[in-house]
């Protein structure tokens, strides 16, 4: 018996998927490396600042993922059932959510960026240059967090070509933007990291409106209106917090997680900071096909679910599977292959450069568990309805094994940057061992009634 799934449809739909959402995130992550190439060729210090600032807006991103993913979940399975109107329901309550992290995030960062910055590193010119530009950066939290919700009500319902489209017009005008007002070109002030946060605030801005407008005008499979977001159902909402609260807790473990990594790695200098930052950002760029796998299998597994069609969840499981360690392979060779001719873009110190070529020699090693792991949990696990585990998983991971051993590295034993990098790294292989049990049992599919109100459950048992 074959072990990839004969169905050409569910080929058509999860690469149709994969490929958009994949080319969305390169250019939403090529925004982020446009700030990191013109930020990099304007000072190292000024890259660092950036860098750091960044982390927090990674918080953000996370937190709005996490309200996101779990109207994801939910809205497909409902796509899956066609019921319009519960979509439209759940979407007003990601709305809320999100906006109310949105604005929370902003209090926090516009009214202590100094203490906000000083978690990351203790260099007094790195936190100057952060701090210009997160004062300004952080009025784009908003704004991202309303396109956010709306896009994912967009990916619900497989609508994602113009969630490609609008990351193509933000990349654009944000390097325009960039190039004008970081080095001051024909006229403009020189603004250094301010311009930057400047330029990517007006990108977030013009991204909002232009979202709004084709919702207005030209989608139609939910018709999606503004009064719509004026209602929620106390019954759904229940569901939603039953289903999406376990998410936004590990998106948000997961982001502090990442911000202390990144504390770890900032107390051992600027290079550091810079090499780290550096490394990420090519990471991200190159290994958009592993999270594009997973927001793809998000949609398939939910719709399926959504469809009644239990009896398919497991072929589609296996088949997932060895094509998300296809991708990996792939995704570490480029990335192996590529290192050494990116750096030519920044102007960064030897002992930096050095530092980047050796964190991404790690990363082409453990994107091959990342490519494997993560989509096996935040997409097959979690669309199928036990979205509890993957915030056992990582905290137990995360916080008990990882940081605790990095930190140990770094401050007790003053071991090497690039063996702290590669400890904070070695969840992503660990991990796997975790997933393939888990996944290959099969107790994490849950069907669509679970999660629904008893009046719901009822209405559906009549139809």
């Amino acid at each position: 018996m074959s072990i990839f799934v004969r169905e050409k449809s569910f080929y058509k739909t999860f690469f149709t998927l994969a490929v958009i959402i994949g080319l969305q995130n390169i250019i939403t992550f090529g925004v982020n490396l446009s700030d990191n190439l013109l930020i990099g060729g304007y000072s190292e210090s000024a890259l660092s600042g950036v860098a750091i600032a960044n982390q927090i807006q990674f918080v953000l991103q996370m937190l709005v993922m996490g309200v996101v993913e779990g109207l994801v979940i939910m809205a497909s399975r409902y796509w899956g059932a066609k019921d319009i109107k519960s979509i439209k329901k759940i979407s007003s309550i990601g709305m809320r959510l999100s906006i109310v992290v949105g604005l929370i995030m902003w209090a926090v960062v516009f009214f202590f960026p100094h203490s906000c910055l000083a978690l990351f590193t203790n260099n007094e010119s790195v936190i100057s240059e952060g701090a210009k530009y997160v004062q300004i950066i952080c009025f784009s939290y908003i704004f991202f967090s309303i396109t956010s919700i709306l896009l994912a009500t967009l990916r619900s319902v497989e609508t994602v070509k113009i969630g490609f489209m609008l990351s193509s017009t933000t990349l654009i005008i944000n390097v325009c933007l960039n190039y004008l007002l970081i080095y001051g070109h024909f006229g403009f002030p020189r603004l250094g990291v301010q311009g930057s946060a400047i330029a990517t605030l007006s990108a977030r801005i013009i991204e909002l409106i232009i979202v709004c407008i084709y919702m207005k005008r030209f989608e139609r499979k939910i018709d999606l209106q503004l009064r719509d977001f004026l209602k929620i159902e106390l019954g759904l909402l229940k569901q939603y917090v039953k289903l999406g609260s376990p998410i936004l807790m590990s998106n948000f473990i997961w982001a502090i997680a990442m911000a202390t990594q990144t504390s770890i790695l900032g107390h051992m200098g600027a290079a550091a900071i810079a090499a780290n930052s550096i490394a990420t950002t090519i990471f991200q760029i190159v290994s958009v096909g592993v999270f594009a796998s997973a927001s793809a299998t998000t949609i398939v597994i939910g719709k399926t679910i959504g469809e009644g069609h239990l009896d398919k969840i497991k072929s589609y499981a296996k088949t997932l599977q060895i094509l998300y360690l296809i991708i990996g392979l792939c995704t570490g060779i480029l990335l192996f292959i590529t290192k050494d001719h990116v750096l030519d873009f920044y102007t960064i110190s030897a002992d930096a450069r050095s530092l980047a070529l050796q964190f991404m020699t790690v990363l082409s090693i453990t994107v091959c568990g990342t490519a494997y792991q993560m989509p096996c949990l935040t997409g097959i696990v979690r669309s199928g309805g036990d979205t509890k585990f993957v915030l056992y998983n990582d905290t137990i991971f995360m916080w008990l094994i990882v940081l605790p051993a990095s930190a140990l590295c770094a401050f007790v034993f003053n071991l090497s940057p690039l063996i702290t990098f590669f400890c904070l790294k070695s969840d992503q292989i660990l991990k796997c061992f975790v997933a393939i049990v888990k996944v290959n049992r099969f107790r994490w599919i849950r069907p669509l009634d679970t999660y629904l109100p008893e009046t719901k459950k009822s209405t559906m048992s009549a139809n």
